[in-house]
C-alpha cells in the first residue's frame, strides 16, 4: 500500500512543479501548517518565499506577507497570479481605487496571500481591514530589518511587534538571508515570537571562491 502523500509536497508539485524540497523548506512549511511562530534564516535563492506561500494554500486563513520592497511585492504577486494562485499587493504604488478595490476582496475572502510594505501598520487602520477576513499568519520578510543590530535596520519594522497584541491568534513567521545570533535574538524578542523553530540553513557555497 502506498503512503498518503504528504499534502506540503501536494501543493508544491501542483503549483510549483518541484518532486523535493530544499533543505530546511520542508521544517519552515510544517511550522506554518502548525500555527508555529518561526525564524527561518536560509542564504539568498535559497528558497524563502516558498516556504510560507505554500503553507498559505493549505489554510483557510489569509496570509499577510510583509515585505520592504515595492519591486519585489509585485514579482511575487505576479508569480502567484500566474500559478493560479489568489493573492495581491496594497502599497503607495496604486491608484485609490485599486487600493480599495483589494481591501473589498480581503473582507470577501478572494486571497490566499496579500502582501504589503511595514509602513502599511504604521499609518494604522490596516488592521481593521484584515480583521474583516481574519488572518491566520503573518510572514515578515527581510526580517532582520526589525533590529537595531542588522544592516539595514528600519523604524518602520519595529512596528510589527504590534502584530502580535493585534492578532493573538495568528501565526508569526521571520525570514531572513542574513542574521548573526545577536539579531536572531532581537528578531525573536521583537516580535514576540512564542517558542519559535529557528531554522538556520548551511551558508556554504563551495563554487564561491574569494580572492
Amino acid at each position: 500500500m502506498m503512503p498518503p502523500m504528504d499534502p506540503l509536497l501536494g501543493v508544491v508539485k501542483k503549483y510549483w512543479g518541484y518532486d523535493e524540497l530544499r533543505p530546511l523548506q520542508h521544517e519552515a512549511m510544517t511550522a506554518a501548517v502548525q500555527r508555529r511562530d518561526s525564524l527561518v534564516v536560509l542564504p539568498t535563492g535559497g528558497g524563502k518565499s516558498i516556504c510560507y506561500q505554500a503553507p498559505a494554500l493549505l489554510s483557510d486563513k489569509l496570509t499577510v506577507v510583509v515585505s520592504p520592497l515595492i519591486s519585489l511585492m509585485k514579482d511575487q504577486v505576479d508569480r502567484l497570479l500566474s500559478r493560479g494562485i489568489p493573492a495581491a499587493f496594497i502599497n503607495s504604488s496604486l491608484e485609490p481605487s485599486d487600493r480599495s478595490r483589494v481591501q473589498t476582496g480581503i473582507a470577501r475572502h478572494q486571497y490566499k496571500l496579500i502582501f504589503v510594505a511595514p509602513e502599511r501598520f504604521a499609518s494604522g487602520g490596516f488592521e481593521e481591514v484584515l480583521h474583516k477576513d481574519g488572518v491566520g499568519a503573518f510572514a515578515i520578510d527581510e526580517a532582520h530589518c526589525i533590529s537595531h543590530w542588522g544592516h539595514d535596520f528600519r523604524v518602520d519594522y519595529r512596528e510589527l511587534g504590534r502584530l502580535r497584541k493585534e492578532f493573538p491568534e495568528a501565526s508569526l513567521h521571520a525570514f531572513t538571508a542574513t542574521a548573526t545570533p545577536r539579531v536572531r535574538q532581537d528578531i525573536i524578542t521583537q516580535l514576540g515570537l512564542r517558542d519559535p523553530q529557528v531554522l538556520v540553513g548551511d551558508f556554504f557555497r563551495p563554487n564561491l571562491h574569494y580572492r
